[in-house]
């Protein structure tokens, strides 16, 4: 039996409401989705927030009224920004919003921070300064190589160990399947991180159990995947939270208490 941690991604930069009806765009729908995934046993919640055209963003403000009204909504909830630039910002506006929030924990992606090792090392050093706890975002070997080397140099600090893999990809479109962890977790063998697993498309349930079964935690999704295995709609982000909790309790797998 193996205990794990569920974190839900319930909508991501580029998905919109066409392409799933449930998907939260706004702050009250990521708030009442919050809500339900929390019931249904997700513990944390990874937070995008949209501009006004429904576009990704890392505005503060935008940011600052999203985690009030999931605060208000519910308070017993962890939750994590994204610095994700999705091919609209750069490493000094990624930094801009470490430095206006200052959140509890915020998801980095090492690829893209490599794009300015300078401000890099001040991405690391104000989160280390803020007390922000740092998910490194994990896409293959190339970006785990650049964490050891940043670990190393001292670029990143030592305590942060917390990572996330990246199974498959949004675009273009690659399904990910449960035996694409073992090269993660080869490539880490040495780097003792504290790692998760998402999982792009209709796999994402079965490529997060081996996750689980294999030591990591999870973190589940609309951002991901919207599909059924066998290709279907899920009716929403509480629903598929609450049919892999169960999935994972007939593997004889339960939630860490937080």
């Amino acid at each position: 039996m193996a205990e794990y941690r569920l974190m839900v991604a319930p909508n991501g930069a580029r998905r919109g409401r066409g392409d799933h009806p449930q998907l939260p765009v706004t702050p009250q729908q990521t708030a009442q989705t919050a809500a339900a995934c929390f019931a249904a046993g997700a513990q944390a919640l990874h937070l995008h927030v949209r501009d006004g055209e429904g576009r990704h963003s890392l505005d503060a403000g935008r940011y600052r009224e999203a985690l009030d009204a999931v605060r208000e909504s519910v308070p017993g909830m962890a939750v994590q920004i994204t610095t994700e630039s999705a091919g609209i910002y750069d490493a000094a506006a990624q930094l801009a919003c470490l430095e206006a929030l200052r959140p509890a924990a915020a998801s980095v992606s090492v690829r893209e921070m490599a794009r300015d090792p300078l401000l890099a090392a001040r991405v690391y050093a104000l989160s280390a300064e803020a007390g922000t706890e740092v998910q490194h975002i994990l896409y293959g070997p190339d970006c785990i190589a650049r964490l050891g080397a940043w670990y190393k140099d001292g670029t990143v600090p030592g305590a942060m160990r917390d990572a996330i893999f990246v199974l498959g990809r949004y675009t273009p479109p690659v399904l990910a399947q449960p035996a694409g962890l073992a090269v993660f977790r080869d490539a880490t063998a040495d780097l003792r991180l504290n790692w998760a697993v998402c999982a792009f498309g209709r796999h994402e349930h079965a490529c997060l159990l081996a996750a689980i079964a294999t030591g990591g935690d999870a973190r589940i999704g609309f951002e991901n995947n919207i599909e059924t295995p066998e290709g279907g709609l899920l009716a929403d982000n509480a629903a598929s939270v609450a049919a892999f909790v169960q999935a994972a309790r007939d593997a004889g797998h339960r939630l860490k208490e937080c």
